[in-house]
């Protein structure tokens, strides 16, 4: 996925925004595995995923608890860090080997003041972050593991073969073994 589509699926920009985002942004790779995000830092980044899936998760009682799951077209970002510059509470751990975009806060700050429509696409980022945090939440607390399985399946079935069975679970908030029998019944 380009730069210029994931940024325009959060909100559209004149071409001449995005090249200006794109001269900032720089293209890296990074294998399974590897850390963006790290809990209990200040992270200055923020990374769009062009190839690849990441998982956020914070340690709870010396368990990995997956709160996040993103793929292709999904902004990885510390939100304490970007709005507050505090130290983040979450790891993103990638799934896959990786390509993601680059973009450091500080440059993207200096971006808000100089392009209006960057600005906009800023203010659009937030308000989606928050409507994603809410529509995660909601569910969790009003709707059984079953159908919150099945949510995911039907909206992301491709994850069913991309991620590890623990972390979809832990998404779920349930054990692998409640995971398994979901699946089984679902059968």
């Amino acid at each position: 996925m380009s730069l210029q589509e994931i940024l325009n699926n959060i909100y559209p920009l004149p071409d001449c925004s995005i090249n200006k985002i794109e001269r900032f942004a720089t293209k890296e790779v990074f294998p399974k595995g590897y850390c963006i995000l790290k809990e209990g830092k200040i992270e200055p980044d923020i990374y769009f995923i062009d190839k690849g899936i990441a998982r956020a998760y914070m340690t709870v009682d010396d368990k990995c608890v997956t709160f996040w799951i993103g793929k292709e077209g999904a902004t990885i970002v510390s939100l304490k860090s970007y709005v507050c510059d505090e130290k983040g509470y979450e790891t993103v751990e990638l799934i896959e080997d990786s390509v993601l975009y680059k973009l450091s806060r500080n440059d993207l700050y200096k971006l808000y003041d100089e392009d209006i429509h960057i600005a906009n696409w800023g203010r659009k980022f937030a308000e989606m972050e928050f409507i994603r945090t809410e529509e995660r939440l909601i569910p969790m607390l009003s709707t059984t593991a079953a159908e919150r399985y099945r949510t995911l399946i039907d909206n992301n079935p491709d994850l069913l073969q991309r991620v590890p069975l623990e972390n979809l679970a832990s998404y779920l908030g349930i054990t692998p073994v409640s995971l398994s029998r979901i699946r089984a019944n679902m059968k």
